[in-house]
Formats: structure tokens, C-alpha cells, sequence
């Protein structure tokens, strides 16, 4: 009989346990009741490979990479409530980069009433994934807005082009009008902050993120979900590392190629095709009726039989 193993964190389970996150609460509940049988375990980075091999079942690792035959890596796909269901890892590693977005091949009111409908969930309300101060910043007009990540996290650093001085030099370099940097949130590191007061042309905010953006012209990071949110205030985005939602961007890969970018003139991008192709289709999402059926045919696009 087919079986679907779940790997989750330890810290989810048992009586003491945090819970499922709803996501597997609601997929596991929507096999069970198609007759597929599921299990739901503690997740160990260090022996799940064995634990593959050594069974016929197919696994879904939480926040995983790993490849194989009988796994997906499933994820918080960037912005709640949807979840990247990928072979290959989540987010920056994800197969999603490699597919092939055609926006002429997608209906134009359904992906617009998608689009409204997420922008006045996360823009409208002035939202994001780390919390956001209410007040309005007071930001100048125009120019660039730079958000940095921290290069010590495992993801950012194997993901970069360019690191975060050197990309924020680059913008300076293009002389564009005003620079608005905004810190990670989890930078905790005084040392940050002291080097940007150092440099000339820069403004740091702590601003709510969509204020920030609003106010720019242009959005530059290395591959923070800040450029998802970019698109839905319909602003330019330039990458300077490996993401999976690069498809809408332009990408820098030294300093002068994003100068020669920030320098011209963006072109015309389908912000809200876009969206909806990448979060309608190429994710999985918790509140979906079909969500398990959904979840079905992917493990039935690896090769297994269920």
C-alpha cells in the first residue's frame, strides 16, 4: 500500500509539542480521507536519507533539501499561506526557478483579481513577514531602495553574486538620486549599523517595508522575499543572487553589471501574472480546497505510484 511519511520538527509533536502548522494539519486530514495513508515523524537532517532508502514509502521533508526519487521538500513559500511542494528544496533552491513563465499563455482577470486580492492583504495592510512599525517613515522620493540580508545565514551566503557592501556600493556607484537602506531585522550586529552611518548618500530606515518601497523607484537585494512584496507595488527589481522568483527581475552578477541595470530603463513586466503563476500554481496553498488532491499530483509527477 502506498504511504506518504511526513518529516517534521521534533518540537511539533507529542503532547508538549507546538502542533502541526495547519498546512500539514489540513493535507494530512485531506489523504486521510482519500484513503491514502500518512505519518507524520521527527524530522533528523542526519539520518533522513537512511530512512528514505531504506523503505518504499514517499517522504515530505519540512524545510528541506534533499533530492531523490521518493522526495519533496515542503516550505513556507516566502508569504503565508502558501507552501513550496519541490523535489528539489524551497525558496532560492527551488525547481520553480527553472520553470518556464509565459505570461501570455494566462487568463488576465483571474491573475488580476489574484494580484488585487494579495496586494490589499500585504500592501493595504501595511504587512510582512517580520513585523512592521505602524507610523508612517519619512523617506525621500525617488532613488533606490536597498534591502540587506545577513551573508552569515547558510541560504544568503551560498546564494550570492555579490555581497552586500559591494552590492550596496554598486547603487551608489549608479548615482541615481536618494539610497534607502533598510537592515535585516534579525541584524543584531552593531557593526552593520556603525559602517552604513559611515557612508555618504545613504539613508537608513528601520520604516515600515512598504513605505520604503513605495517611495523608490527601484528595488535591490540579493534575494530577500522583500522583491515578492516589490512586485506587487509593481516596482523594479534587481537580484544579485540566486532566487527562484527571478523570472520578473533583472539579475546582477559583479558590481558593474548592476550599475549598467540600475542605469537602465526597467522594462515592462506583468507583475500580476506573475504573481498568480507563481503562488497559484507553482505553490501549494493551506486554505485550498483541493489541496490534497493537488499535493497527489505532484507525488504522482515524481514517478509514485499512489
Amino acid at each position: 500500500m502506498s504511504k506518504i511519511v511526513f518529516h517534521v520538527p521534533r518540537s511539533w509533536l507529542g503532547p508538549l509539542g507546538g502542533g502541526l502548522m495547519p498546512f500539514y494539519t489540513r493535507l494530512t486530514e485531506g489523504l486521510t480521507a482519500l484513503d491514502v495513508s500518512c505519518e507524520v515523524i521527527d524530522l533528523d537532517r542526519e539520518t533522513v536519507m537512511a530512512e528514505v532508502e531504506a523503505d518504499d514509502a514517499f517522504h515530505v521533508i519540512n524545510h528541506g533539501r534533499f533530492e531523490h526519487p521518493r522526495v519533496l521538500n515542503a516550505g513556507v513559500a516566502y508569504i503565508y499561506p502558501f507552501w513550496n511542494v519541490d523535489p528539489k528544496g524551497i525558496r532560492a533552491f527551488s525547481s520553480i526557478a527553472s520553470q518556464s513563465f509565459n505570461p501570455a499563455q494566462i487568463e488576465t482577470e483571474e491573475a488580476r483579481a489574484f494580484f488585487r486580492k494579495l496586494k490589499a492583504r500585504l500592501v493595504g495592510a501595511r504587512t510582512s513577514r517580520y513585523e512592521q512599525p505602524e507610523e508612517e517613515a519619512d523617506l525621500p522620493d525617488g532613488g533606490t531602495a536597498v534591502f540587506l540580508q545577513s551573508e552569515a545565514h547558510r541560504s544568503v551566503g551560498e546564494t550570492m553574486w555579490i555581497n552586500r557592501w559591494d552590492m550596496l556600493k554598486g547603487v551608489l556607484d549608479a548615482d541615481l538620486g536618494p539610497v534607502v537602506v533598510k537592515p535585516h531585522p534579525r541584524d543584531t550586529d552593531r557593526k552593520t549599523r556603525a559602517r552604513l552611518k559611515k557612508m555618504a548618500g545613504v539613508t537608513v530606515s528601520d520604516g515600515n517595508i512598504h513605505d520604503i518601497i513605495a517611495a523608490s523607484d527601484r528595488v535591490v537585494t540579493i534575494n530577500s522575499a522583500v522583491g515578492i512584496e516589490a512586485y506587487l507595488h509593481r516596482k523594479p527589481v534587481i537580484l544579485c543572487g540566486q532566487a527562484d522568483f527571478a523570472h520578473i527581475a533583472d539579475e546582477a552578477h559583479d558590481p558593474a553589471e548592476l550599475v549598467d541595470l540600475l542605469r537602465a530603463e526597467p522594462a515592462r513586466r506583468a507583475y500580476d501574472k506573475y504573481i498568480w503563476w507563481y503562488f497559484a500554481h507553482q505553490c501549494l496553498s493551506t486554505t485550498e480546497p483541493h489541496l490534497a488532491r493537488r499535493f497527489i499530483d505532484r507525488v504522482r509527477a515524481a514517478g509514485f505510484a499512489i
